[in-house]
């Protein structure tokens, strides 16, 4: 509570104390603070955390150099999802998985499962994962209401930020109908509560435990949040969840206009007192607007008997309107105020596919040659020098990393140009011969994975205390 200053301070403080409202009565805020702790616990079995991966090889300095000199990067985004069936249908941002070929969801409980795209809508940033569970029934969020909510009220968002792991923030809707330039229908609900990369995806609860939005964007001038959280509200999410489950995709009306928001400068050139409306700016030709008689130049006030409070949202009521329905058009034309009945058309289904349907990712294929598409060579005291590696106890073997195919499964372990390879196993690895020998062993043995002690490449003298030996498994069997 902020401290109250002034004479009418006082007089307030002395009858809200008379009164008993200013105190909480005893108990009451361990209550509300309980109450909250247990509604939170409740709500994290719904919230799952994503790790997506896909290509992304870096560009090379030498276009010449071959596949096996070339090094090759792995790119790992992180976000966060919920789940909306128990059957394992999870909901999540699409920027979180383009481009992914493989993706893996990660319950409250610590178990991680693959899952792939059910479907999207890629315009809105809205997609569908489903994972395999089995007879397992997973706990499912309950949608709220956002048309109810109110700057100030309370919010919780749950997700993966940073990658870290699942986490919980609190904050207030700060405002709502919020327009970041994302897409052309832009409704955000703004948050203060803290909100970061991996946040993505997640749900924004009211404190009745209810999603009234998806955590999509966030505003800042650095990396990390600076109290600016964008979620898509939950009944444009809702209903667009519902249409991609039931027909396969948003199945968005036509009515075959552009339109602009009218601003003060359009006003006074048309000679509206007040601005208001949209104005077309063109008709397609043989649509259901062009058929209704909407003009170039007419003005928009109302769609289905309601009021567009912008462009945006008038551009929201069409797309969200059933096709083939019949709805009233009031338009301002030539300073008359004119109603036409429209029958909405049916955007084109192969439109939607080309902007808006899920992009679909082969996985890369992954050699397994010999010596996994790795060369290594004795670590000599001038290498090391080279090399800028720090000094180890006598006697100890290790080889460097001087080539990785880019294609190759090690690549993808996380094996780089410039690691040391101490270990293939039990085997200690001081030559190439050990380190074929050593995989031809493991595959005799008929193992499909190998453990490879790695001490990875320092980049500077400060990383060098934090560098150390590390397991990374690494598939040997061919595929």
């Amino acid at each position: 509570m902020r401290r109250m200053r002034g004479l009418g301070a006082m007089l307030l403080l002395m009858v809200g104390l008379s009164l008993g409202f200013i105190r909480p009565a005893p108990g009451h805020a361990q209550d509300m603070q309980y109450n909250q702790a247990t509604l939170i616990r409740s709500l994290l079995p719904t919230v799952v955390n994503i790790i997506a991966h896909a290509n992304a090889i870096p560009p090379e300095t030498n276009l010449a150099a071959s596949a096996q000199t070339r090094s090759f990067q792995l790119k790992s985004s992180a976000g966060s999802g919920f789940i909306v069936d128990p059957s394992g249908v999870i909901v999540t941002n699409w920027h979180v998985l383009d481009q992914a070929y493989e993706i893996f969801v990660t319950f409250s409980d610590g178990s991680r499962v693959p899952a792939k795209v059910l479907n999207a809508a890629r315009i809105l940033d809205i997609a569908l994962l489903k994972v395999d569970v089995g007879a397992r029934k997973l706990p499912a969020i309950t949608w709220g209401d956002s048309s109810k909510m109110q700057i100030g009220d309370p919010v919780l968002a749950i997700g993966n930020p940073l990658g870290i792991g699942q986490s919980v923030t609190g904050g207030i809707v700060s405002a709502l109908n919020r327009n970041i330039m994302d897409t052309p229908y832009d409704d955000f609900i703004q948050t203060d509560a803290p909100i970061n990369h991996g946040n993505s995806g997640g749900p924004l609860f009211n404190l009745q435990g209810e999603v009234i939005g998806i955590n999509t964007a966030l505003i800042s001038p650095t990396a990390g949040s600076a109290g600016l959280g964008f979620a898509i509200p939950s009944n444009v999410a809702h209903a667009v969840i519902t249409r991609l489950q039931t027909y396969g995709w948003t199945r968005p009306a036509f009515l075959g206009v552009k339109v602009q928001q009218v601003t003060p400068e359009m006003a006074e050139a048309v000679g509206m007192v007040e601005p208001h409306g949209s104005i077309v700016a063109w008709v397609t030709q043989g649509g259901p607007a062009d058929k209704a008689g909407i003009q170039v130049g007419d003005i928009i006030l109302s769609f289905a008997d309601e009021v567009p409070t912008d462009e945006r949202d008038l551009l929201r009521k069409i797309a969200g309107s059933v096709p083939g329905r019949e709805v009233p058009i009031t338009v301002i034309r030539d300073g008359a105020t004119v109603s036409l009945p429209v029958t909405l058309g049916e955007w084109p289904r192969m439109a939607w596919e080309e902007r808006d349907a899920p992009t679909m990712v082969a996985p890369p294929h992954w050699n397994v040659p010999p010596d996994l598409g790795v060369q290594v060579t004795e670590l000599t005291e001038k290498l090391a020098a080279e090399n800028e590696i720090p000094p180890h106890p006598p006697g100890t073997k290790a080889v460097l990393v001087q080539g990785v195919a880019q294609d190759a499964e090690a690549a993808r372990s996380g094996i780089s140009v410039g690691d040391l390879i101490l270990r293939f196993g039990k085997t200690e690895i001081g030559s190439q011969t050990d380190w074929t020998q050593a995989i031809a062993a493991a595959r005799a043995d008929g193992k499909s994975y190998a453990l490879v002690l790695l001490l990875p490449k320092v980049a500077s003298d400060s990383d060098m205390k934090l560098k150390a030996p590390k397991w990374v498994p690494v598939r040997i069997a061919s595929e």
